[in-house]
């Protein structure tokens, strides 16, 4: 019996793939031929933005994984979609995952805001990652309560790191634009090859929110020392965008049903270090 998370063969079909099938390491992703198939579970809308941005995006210094459209034109087909291949792993590296999106968000400032992006539409989403944005935005209840999301076992000192982050909350003055959400999990590297970066996650903030997020992704579950930091706060407004961020994860680990207790760990000492700057 094949594997059930394998692209069946009519997709093989709809993208013109005829070669071996392997899997890549995260398991959700294909290998055939040039072409990694990425199977979309549940948003389509977002997989097929992030496809049609990257077809013609250049960034200086940065490989872009190019889309692959199927056979009748469409960027996902039975829910799986293709992109070509870009050699790499994701080492880490975490100050040029911070330079590379200090590039990207330049070459995304003047991208205008598309629908999938509208008030209306953020406000009507109902996933971890929608509600974890707005809360952490101070745009909604915060996560621990009923009407945020679905219920969550959550210990008191998460509850508490929570709620004293974010009384620290202050205005904001960057210029919303188009922000790629989740680099530190997207950026490959290959020796000294320009870095790749294999997809967007379309949030609508300042430009320098897309690094704050990484950069708490690598403290918290990375090998980044405490001085990145510093090394990127020449950045507007990087002290309360780091506190989104933060803010932004724990009720991500809060409201996904599938986060891993651990996490916490490294939020907390994440949190730590962000409220000694704030």
């Amino acid at each position: 019996m094949s594997n059930p998370e394998q692209p069946p063969p009519h997709v093989l079909t709809t993208f013109g793939l005829r070669d071996p099938v392997v899997p890549e390491l995260d398991g959700d992703r294909w290998r055939c031929g040039d072409v990694v198939l990425s199977h979309v579970r549940t948003d389509h809308a977002r997989a097929r933005f992030s496809a049609a941005l990257r077809e013609h995006l250049v960034v200086d210094g940065v490989r872009v994984a190019r889309p692959v459209r199927s056979s009748d034109g469409r960027w996902v087909a039975s829910g799986w979609a293709a992109d070509t291949f870009v050699a790499g792993i994701g080492e880490g590296r975490p100050d040029e995952v911070l330079a590379t999106s200090q590039r990207l968000h330049a070459a995304l400032a003047s991208t205008p805001r598309p629908a999938l992006l509208s008030p209306q539409e953020i406000g009507a989403r109902t996933d971890a990652l929608g509600l974890a944005d707005r809360v952490a935005w101070g745009e909604d209840v915060e996560p621990f309560t009923a009407s945020a999301g679905p219920a969550a076992a959550v210990d008191p000192p998460s509850v508490e790191t929570y709620r004293d982050l974010a009384r620290m909350r202050r205005k904001v003055h960057g210029t919303p634009q188009l922000v790629h959400g989740d680099l530190y999990g997207t950026v490959l590297f290959a020796g000294a090859a320009e870095p790749a970066v294999t997809d967007i996650v379309p949030y609508w903030h300042p430009g320098p929110y897309g690094a704050a997020v990484a950069a708490v992704d690598a403290l918290a579950w990375g090998d980044a020392d405490a001085g990145l930091l510093d090394r990127f706060s020449e950045q507007e407004d990087w002290e309360q965008l780091l506190l989104r961020a933060v803010l932004f994860r724990l009720a991500v680990h809060t409201l996904h049903e599938h986060a891993p207790a651990e996490a916490h760990e490294g939020l907390a000492r994440v949190a730590r270090l962000v409220r000694e700057r704030v």
